[in-house]
């Protein structure tokens, strides 16, 4: 039971610390968190990994119970602590940083001792004796840092990955809207910021759509590939120190608790080795962050002005875009999706860098993936929720605008070509920019078109052209 000391000691073969009293964790866990907070995030501030971890803690103490390894009395305790922890509680407890440079033992440890204390308390017995319960001996059994933390890795990062999917789905959603409402709107499209050929505003926001939930659908499709785990290989691959049997035991415990058919990995010294599923995790992720970025780009480009840009789309008045220039409002969402891509990206060159770094039998830069991992699924589920909500749900189109520019450009030029040939019209065009007119102005002027039918000239122009299957 907690005493009425403001601390308590705790030895290990480097020396005794004093522990607040009252703190779940022992001693590996405050040696940890006063060696390696490089960070300044604790694992209690990832609670989709402190869910994930909890549960390959209760998975194992059913297993052990299962194969005798130790009593049901104990199972028991550590059963209904890890259950705690699933649910949130003692969360505080959990201090070591998310980038400990230990390969993953002091994280492993922090969840270790603060499972025993609590089990511990829930056996009648005191903090920090693990008479009852110990870390090691029954929290840790049949297990090593080496297989929980990747597969608590994967479990989080799974989950997480579900519901960035379903954000991105929802902004496609939204894109597909603005298809719908802008369907009619005339519009220039440019290629190399250069007046190309006439085509409709809700065309280019259906493509915009139709990325997105391409982005959602590779997500979802590497999610997949995280179901296979290296739990059970205990050090290295081998299994070594847990009960035969244990592992497909494990594993069905962890399905039925978790509702993931999660499975042992088909090779366990591959996996225990490598990291490439992350790599392709964070790869999907710098590419999706890297595409909607592109998308804010193209809106800031189109929103600009009003009056000295194209002025082609309004973006939601969200704040005051200056301290000086009264009046003045700048696409900041968007922007800030941009900044979103720059991030992930840099998150990306890190992930890479960590699974190259891997040796031998185990990769012991884990917390570097799980922390630039984590940070960019974050990252991109607020980007894409404040992307909708702030910027595409409230977009508007200048109708007028978006018509003027189209017909007043050489954008229909293309459609001469059959008939004049392509030096002919591109000399017209290029006439047309000189003498600062209209193409189809000069066009109607020279009788090679009629001014009156020009508008619908160049909304069939801007139709998709059907082709043969």
């Amino acid at each position: 039971m907690i005493g009425t000391e403001t601390t308590r000691q705790e030895s290990d073969h480097l020396g005794t610390v004093d522990i607040p009293a009252e703190a779940l964790y022992g001693v590996n866990t405050w040696r940890g968190a006063q060696n390696l907070a490089f960070s300044g995030c604790p694992l209690q501030e990832e609670p989709e990994f402190a869910t994930a971890f909890a549960q390959c803690k209760l998975a194992a103490a059913y297993a052990n119970r299962d194969h005798g390894v130790i009593s049901e009395r104990v199972a028991g305790a550590i059963a209904r602590t890890c259950e705690e922890l699933i649910s949130g509680q003692h969360r505080q407890w959990l201090v070591v940083d998310i980038m400990e440079g230990s390969g993953g033992t002091s994280t492993n440890m922090n969840f270790n001792e603060v499972i025993a204390n609590r089990a511990q308390q829930h056996l009648g017995g005191s903090l920090g004796k693990y008479d009852l319960v110990h870390p090691n001996d029954h929290v840790n059994r049949s297990q090593s840092t080496n297989d929980v933390y990747p597969s608590a890795m994967k479990i989080a990062v799974h989950g997480k990955l579900g519901v960035l999917a379903e954000e991105i789905e929802q902004l496609a959603k939204s894109l597909d809207a603005k298809a719908l409402e802008f369907g009619d709107v005339l519009h220039l499209g440019r290629t190399c910021m250069q007046d190309a050929q006439p085509m409709y505003l809700g065309q280019a926001f259906g493509g915009y759509a139709s990325l997105t939930r391409r982005l959602a659908a590779s997500l979802r499709q590497v999610q997949l590939q995280l179901l296979d785990l290296p739990l059970g290989g205990t050090a290295i691959g081998t299994g070594l120190g847990s009960p035969p049997g244990y592992k497909s035991t494990v594993f069905s415990h962890l399905s039925t608790m978790t509702g993931v058919p999660f499975q042992p990995a088909e090779n366990p010294f591959d996996a225990m080795q490598n990291m490439d599923v992350f790599s392709r995790v964070s790869a999907e992720l710098r590419t999706a962050a890297t595409s909607m970025a592109k998308i804010a780009s193209d809106l800031i480009v189109q929103s600009s002005g009003p009056v000295g840009g194209l002025g082609e789309v309004m973006l939601p008045a969200v704040q005051a875009g200056s301290s000086i220039m009264p009046g003045k409002v700048n696409p900041v969402v968007a922007m800030g999706m941009v900044q979103v891509g720059f991030a992930i990206v840099g998150n990306d060159v890190c992930v890479a860098q960590a699974i190259q770094a891997g040796q031998l039998e185990i990769n012991h830069f884990e917390p570097a993936v799980l922390s630039r991992v984590s940070d960019s699924i974050s990252l991109l589920q607020r980007g894409a929720r404040l992307f909708r909500e702030k910027c595409i749900g409230g977009l508007q189109a200048n109708a007028h605008r978006n018509e003027t520019l189209a017909l007043e450009s050489s954008a229909i030029a293309t459609a001469f070509i059959p008939q004049f040939g392509y030096d002919a019209v591109a000399a017209k065009v290029h006439q047309a920019v000189t003498e600062g007119r209209s193409f189809i102005g000069l066009m109607a002027q020279q009788g090679l078109i009629n001014e009156k039918d020009s508008r619908e000239l160049v909304r069939q122009a801007a139709k998709v052209v059907p082709t043969r299957n």
